[in-house]
């Protein structure tokens, strides 16, 4: 039997804990869930004490939760998850993705492959609702995981318990030159010609043999190529953007293959699973036209 203690406990009680520790805050979780920090405090003492056993360690520059809290807290993530699914699963088959997919994209492909999805997504998926997310890949990764995203597109990496992947296609590297640089007058280059050390790389490169491509603003990389030279590695589908850039030239990389594989991650539990595989096939359909990119098998 359920003690009444516990079944006093609402959805909403359990998801203002659940902030808390993802913010290790009591202020920034009341932002997020807009709610008072003292109101937000009341809520997450009552589920303490309904479950008779203190969540968090209070008092330092970081909410952290107590030994005995990690387990319950794991606990309540998957209570929650559970209902979400339950959510979801009451509204599969009504509307495609329930009326809204929540899809997580790198900010060195978004603004490069969304354009040209815009249009065909509601032919295929009328009715639903495309959000998008934008940020790093490991990031958007660990969102999809704990659910706050539906799917998520980025270069191919080692699956986490839970998650599923399709492999879409392959997108070349080209190399991002200043105008003035020894090689910018070549229609192609080779790694090898590029100087390592003139490199412009920023956080969370993904490295390619001897070159790098950036999940940040290519935009901002392309900035950062006119003030100090050098090089830096963008994928193919920027092209037309940042060709039109004044004082950039771009060039393809010759010889063996260089570049990333984009993949469709989402959670194997999701309800979703049939809409999917029809927006992984569209992904494929539109790769298959954009010029450059290779399918995967």
């Amino acid at each position: 039997m359920i003690s009444t203690h516990i079944s006093a406990i609402s959805l909403r009680d359990l998801m203002m804990v659940q902030a808390v520790h993802r913010h290790g805050s009591f202020n920034s979780a009341a932002r997020a869930m807009h709610i008072s920090p003292s109101g937000l405090s009341h809520q997450v003492q009552k589920v303490e004490q309904a479950l008779g056993a203190p969540l968090f360690e209070r008092g330092g520059r970081k909410v952290v939760p107590t030994a005995g809290g990690h387990r319950l807290l794991e606990r309540i993530d998957a209570m929650i998850a559970a209902a979400e699914l339950l959510q979801q699963t009451a509204r599969a088959g009504a509307v495609a993705f329930g009326g809204e997919l929540r899809l997580g994209v790198p900010a060195s492909l978004g603004p490069y492959l969304l354009p040209h999805l815009i249009a065909p997504f509601p032919q295929h998926f009328p009715g639903v609702r495309l959000g998008i997310s934008e940020g790093k890949p490991r990031g958007l990764l660990r969102r999809l995981h704990e659910a706050e995203l539906d799917a998520v597109l980025a270069p191919l990496a080692p699956l986490a318990s839970g998650i599923a992947m399709q492999p879409l296609f392959f997108e070349p590297w080209e190399a991002m030159l200043r105008a003035d640089h020894p090689l910018a007058g070549r229609r192609s280059v080779a790694l090898e010609q590029l100087e390592k050390a003139d490199a412009i790389l920023m956080a969370e490169s993904h490295a390619d043999g001897d070159g790098h491509v950036q999940d940040v603003s290519l935009e901002s990389l392309a900035a950062l190529v006119i003030l100090r030279g050098g090089h830096a590695l963008v994928p193919a589908l920027a092209h037309e953007r940042l060709a039109s850039k004044p004082d950039i030239v771009l060039a393809k990389i010759k010889g063996q293959a260089s570049g990333r594989e984009i993949a469709l991650y989402w959670r194997e539990a999701t309800p979703w699973g049939a809409d999917l595989a029809a927006f992984a096939r569209l992904l494929r359909a539109l790769a298959k036209q954009l010029p450059g990119l290779k399918l995967l098998a």
